[in-house]
């Protein structure tokens, strides 16, 4: 496969990286009702309320813009999944080594339509269609990256990837060290993953912690379309293994992105709300309920720092511990199990580096240890939800 693909004119492994270009696609617009990525406008939302209501246990949905309020602002609106395409056609267009493996990402556009249009665009070679053995189109992506390709994985669902944990672990992550750097492994593995709704256990996994334990492997989990494009750009860069992890309930927030090209660093958390009395730590879908329950601890009288930390491997001590060194109090909300979860690890990073600066335990709020249900009441107890993280806050800034 990496021959045919050399064949039809993919560049050699010398090509010299640069940062920025200025092409970016645009996408449409939807008029539909969209959910709101709080992203990076909503401390000043949450210090600006004192309105007493309700914690809300799911995301928001809200209105699309009107094309007339749309038009006046600055960049151009995306829902995450259109966000991740823009990247990685960028992408594509800058570097002919890129190129996509995966179960119905070609001509059907992927099982959320993240690679909707690119087989038309770049032909069935970069965009590959394979059949349902994701052993044998993990293995053959990292086959294509040891002969100078940049391949991208993706799993219908992350689950389904455990059938490549073998080709994922022992060859992608060790390749490189195993041939004494002789090859490097630029390969990106993404597909949607976490609980869904009612999608019943073996399609609601959260194998984060599975893929934390693999030597050589960079990991970062997505939450809004700033970032997952961002990611996604950074990600198809890096020399190294990339897991992006996209959450399923995620693919329809929409939010308004810059018109210039940006990527963003595989290993930097970002700042969602800064405060004062208590860091919460979180990612991914998590990200939505920790700030629907601000809302409800800002109104108490209480002023949590917000961090979502994006790279799950490794982790950003610096940005983690200047809030630490600031809050003293540390709150980790995660869908991750409980057991050997993201949670625990990151637990244990802290007492390592920053236990003299805490003034209580640290509370991890995860997802309960077990398969989760299809009935949909039973999921949501699976699941930490707002009310829980606000008595966890209370709790611990008493």
């Amino acid at each position: 496969m990496a021959a045919m693909l050399q064949s039809i004119g993919v560049a050699s492994a010398s090509v010299t990286f640069s940062n920025h270009t200025n092409k970016l696609t645009s996408s449409s617009v939807h008029s539909l009702p969209v959910i709101r990525s709080e992203a990076r406008t909503i401390s000043g939302a949450i210090n600006g309320s004192r309105k007493t209501g309700k914690v809300i246990t799911k995301a928001v949905a809200a209105q699309a813009e009107s094309p007339a309020s749309a038009a006046s602002k600055p960049g151009h609106e995306l829902l995450l999944f259109e966000a991740l395409r823009e990247g990685l056609e960028e992408e594509m267009d800058r570097d002919p080594r890129v190129c996509v493996f995966g179960e119905d990402v070609g001509h059907y556009g992927g099982s959320y339509k993240v690679t909707k249009g690119l087989a038309e665009k770049y032909g069935d070679l970069r965009v590959l269609d394979t059949p349902i053995a994701e052993n044998s189109f993990t293995g053959m992506a990292v086959g294509a990256a040891m002969t100078g390709l940049r391949p991208i994985v993706e799993g219908m669902n992350m689950g389904f990837l455990l059938l490549a944990f073998n080709q994922i672990s022992d060859n992608c992550g060790m390749l490189h060290y195993t041939s004494g750097g002789q090859f490097t492994i630029p390969t990106v593995i993404r597909g949607p993953g976490g609980v869904g709704r009612q999608l019943g256990a073996e399609h609601s996994q959260r194998l984060e912690s599975y893929f934390q334990s693999i030597p050589g492997i960079q990991m970062v989990a997505c939450s809004t379309p700033y970032n997952a494009k961002g990611l996604m750009k950074a990600a198809i860069r890096s020399e190294n293994p990339v897991v992006l992890f996209e959450h399923v309930l995620l693919y329809n927030l929409k939010e308004r992105i810059p018109d210039e090209e940006y990527v963003l660093s595989l290993e930097e958390a970002e700042m969602v709300r800064p405060g004062e009395h208590v860091t919460i730590l979180t990612y991914s879908r998590m990200r939505y309920h920790v700030m629907q329950a601000a809302k409800t601890l800002v109104n108490k009288g209480y002023d949590p720092e917000v961090i979502d930390i994006r790279s799950l491997k490794p982790f950003d001590l610096y940005t983690i511990g200047n809030s630490i060194k600031k809050t003293h109090r540390v709150l980790i909300v995660e869908e991750c199990m409980r057991t050997g979860g993201i949670g625990a690890s990151l637990t244990a990073a802290i007492n390592e580096n920053f236990h003299d600066y805490l003034d209580a335990q640290i509370v991890c709020l995860s997802s309960q240890d077990v398969p989760t249900p299809y009935a949909g009441t039973l999921e949501e107890w699976t699941v930490v939800q707002p009310p829980q993280i606000v008595a966890a806050v209370e709790q611990l800034c008493k």
